[in-house]
Parts: structure tokens; C-alpha cells; sequence
């Protein structure tokens, strides 16, 4: 727990915003001060760079390659993620209950999906509801319920009747299951490799859609318009190479696309942020991912073209903005990453921070 006795300083360069640059804050009772508080003694000192604590929109804690997790595991997981500087995650779809870990001041804090909700027989086994068309209202309402303020549905997977990826749900399906969300709260993000479902997700009302790899000239524009957000996955992409490798033999077509789609990933992110759609750093650890990569995925995006400023954004003052969840405010929990040197100037500083705050305590 954290200890509300204590006074930290943390001083030298504090990146409230981009442009927003102050030489100090305070740490009193766990919150953030931007004034020195009265009578303070036997003050602990940290410097250097300051940042949000890392956000990463697309991690699953309590998952791997098979499924839930005990809670050990899924502990060593949100401590990997926080000795990284990620401080804040968006759980975007796990099978095991991870509500302990809100009791828990040193480990990062957590928005939950629910359960990933499926179509039978498209999605990773263990993973996910699997169910058809006419339950998808009641399952969307009920992780809407589970949640945090989010519901994540697989939007396209492998169909094997066709070879290739194809779309899971029909457009009313979806129409009635989003608005039922929205009725209740809560937004909803769907995973999406392809090309052909996100028409029909976008004109349904979707908030979020995670991937985005088949976003094309024709419905990058329609994103935009309608404020539809992605979160890229850039590492997570990395591995479509490999992936359409095992595929080969039997589902060649798949593969073929995958290629396509992993080949274009720098030029699909870059047109999607040049033309004004909301991009997020995620990574999809949790399932064969590792975790602790957010600062690897900003890499990405600068690699990808957007700016670094705009790419540290996305990971923590714009994404914090996007989630409902303060930065360094006034008021605010101290949770806070410190860096050696300007991470606007070289995001690669992202992948070694110098102390990492949780609740006003230094844990790293």
C-alpha cells in the first residue's frame, strides 16, 4: 500500500504535456502537488525526465497461448508491465478475473473488456465466448456489465470454408449489439486483421478497432469522419511473417494475405494518422506476446512515420485523455516514469526508465 506519510519531490523536467515542461512536482499522501507542501521534512529526491506512467490499450494481463492464468502468473505479468513504465492498461479481453489486483497499490491499474466474445469456431480456444449471431446482444451486455467501461468482440478471424480471413458477425448483428453497449455505457473495440468487416463495424457505431491492418484509401477517410479509433499493434504484427509461414501448407490464400497486410503496416498507420484518425500504442502481450513492450511499440510508430512527439502521446497524454484516466494533474495518483534523458527527442529512452512511481510509492 502506498505510504501516505511520505513527501517525494520529483524534480529537473516534469512533461505535463507536450509543450507543458515544469521543473518539479510533490508527491503528498500518494497524490500529485504542484505546490511544495508546508513544513515538509526528510523529503526523497528523485530527477530527470518525467512522464505519465506508460499506457498500453491492448494488454491482456491473465492470459497466454492457452488460455487463463493463475493469479501468480498473471501477477509477474502487471510487474513486468510496470518495471517497464507501464502504469495504466487496457485489458482488451481476458478470461480470468484480475479484480485483486485493483487492491494492490504497487501494481498498474487496469480497465477491463471483459471476455473476448466470438463467433463459434473463429477465435483462439480458451479464449474467448464463442456464440452466433442471435446471442451476441445478451453476451455484449453482459461483459458490458463485467467491465470497465469496454467490450471487445473478435471481428474477423480465419474461416476455413473460404480459406482466408473473413468477417465474423452480419452488420445488423453487430448494429444491435453496439448500441446495446452504448446504451449501457460502455464502448466497444473489436479485433480486426482484415479488409471487409470494417465497413460494417464503422456504420454499426464501433469506438475502436484493434489492429487495423486492412484499413484501405477508401475507409481510412470514413474513420476519420467518424472519430473511430485504432490502436495498431505494431509488435504484435511483427509476427504475422512467421505466422503465415505455419500457415502455408494449409491455408495458402490466408498466408498470402497475412504477407500483404504485414507488408503495408508502416504506410496503413502512417495514412491513418496523417488523415486525423486517433492512434493508440498497444501491444497484444498476454497471449503469445511478451509483456513490458510498450516503449518498443512507440518505437514503431516512429518507425512508421508518425512524429515522436504524436507517438509518445499515444502513450501517455493523449491515451490517458482517450481513457478517461488523469495524467500529471493536480490531485492526481503519482503514477509516474522518470528517464535519463528527453524522450521527445529519442523515444528509445522509453525502453530503460530511471524510477518508476506507482501511488506516490518509488517501486523501480
Amino acid at each position: 500500500m502506498s505510504d501516505h506519510g511520505a513527501v517525494l519531490r520529483v524534480k529537473g523536467r516534469v512533461l505535463v504535456g507536450p509543450e507543458d515542461v515544469r521543473d518539479e512536482l510533490w508527491v503528498v499522501g500518494g497524490r500529485i502537488s504542484f505546490t511544495r507542501p508546508a513544513g515538509a521534512r526528510d523529503v526523497r529526491t528523485v530527477e530527470g525526465w518525467v512522464l505519465p506512467g506508460l499506457v498500453d490499450a491492448h494488454c491482456h494481463v491473465g492470459l497466454d497461448t492457452h488460455g487463463p492464468v493463475p493469479d501468480e502468473v498473471a501477477e509477474k505479468q502487471a510487474l513486468t508491465d510496470r518495471d517497464a513504465g507501464t502504469l495504466l492498461i487496457r485489458d482488451a479481453g481476458s478470461p480470468s478475473d484480475t479484480r485483486w489486483i485493483d487492491d494492490r497499490a504497487d501494481l498498474p491499474k487496469i480497465i477491463r473488456a471483459g471476455r473476448h466474445i466470438a463467433r463459434t469456431r473463429r477465435y483462439i480456444r480458451n479464449f474467448a465466448h464463442e456464440i452466433e449471431p442471435e446471442q451476441l446482444v445478451e453476451y455484449v451486455a453482459q461483459e458490458a456489465r463485467r467491465g470497465d467501461g469496454w467490450v471487445k468482440l473478435v471481428g474477423d478471424w480465419l474461416d476455413r470454408s473460404s480459406g482466408d480471413l473473413g468477417a465474423c458477425w452480419p452488420r445488423e448483428a453487430v448494429t444491435a449489439a453496439i448500441a446495446e453497449a452504448h446504451r449501457l455505457g460502455a464502448r466497444v473495440t473489436a479485433h480486426c486483421f482484415a479488409e471487409d468487416s470494417l465497413v460494417d463495424l464503422v456504420e454499426a457505431g464501433i469506438d475502436c478497432i484493434e489492429h487495423a491492418t486492412g484499413l484501405t484509401e477508401e475507409t481510412i477517410p470514413l474513420f476519420a469522419a467518424r472519430g473511430v479509433a485504432i490502436v495498431p499493434t505494431l509488435v504484435n504484427i511483427a509476427t504475422f511473417p512467421k505466422l503465415a509461414e505455419q500457415g502455408d501448407a494449409k491455408f495458402p490464400i490466408w498466408a498470402d494475405h497475412m504477407r500483404r497486410l504485414y507488408e503495408r503496416r508502416y504506410d496503413t498507420v502512417r495514412a491513418a494518422y496523417d488523415a486525423g484518425v486517433p492512434v493508440f500504442v498497444g501491444t497484444d502481450a498476454g497471449g503469445a506476446l511478451a509483456h513490458g513492450l510498450a516503449g518498443a511499440e512507440v518505437e514503431e510508430f516512429v518507425t512508421a512515420g508518425i512524429p515522436a512527439v504524436a507517438a509518445l502521446s499515444a502513450a501517455t497524454w493523449g491515451a490517458r485523455e482517450w481513457l478517461g484516466r488523469p495524467g500529471l494533474e493536480e490531485g492526481a495518483p503519482a503514477d509516474l516514469v522518470v528517464y535519463e534523458s528527453d524522450p521527445r527527442a529519442d523515444v528509445r529512452v522509453l525502453a530503460g526508465p530511471r524510477r518508476v512511481v506507482v501511488d506516490g510509492n518509488v517501486v523501480v
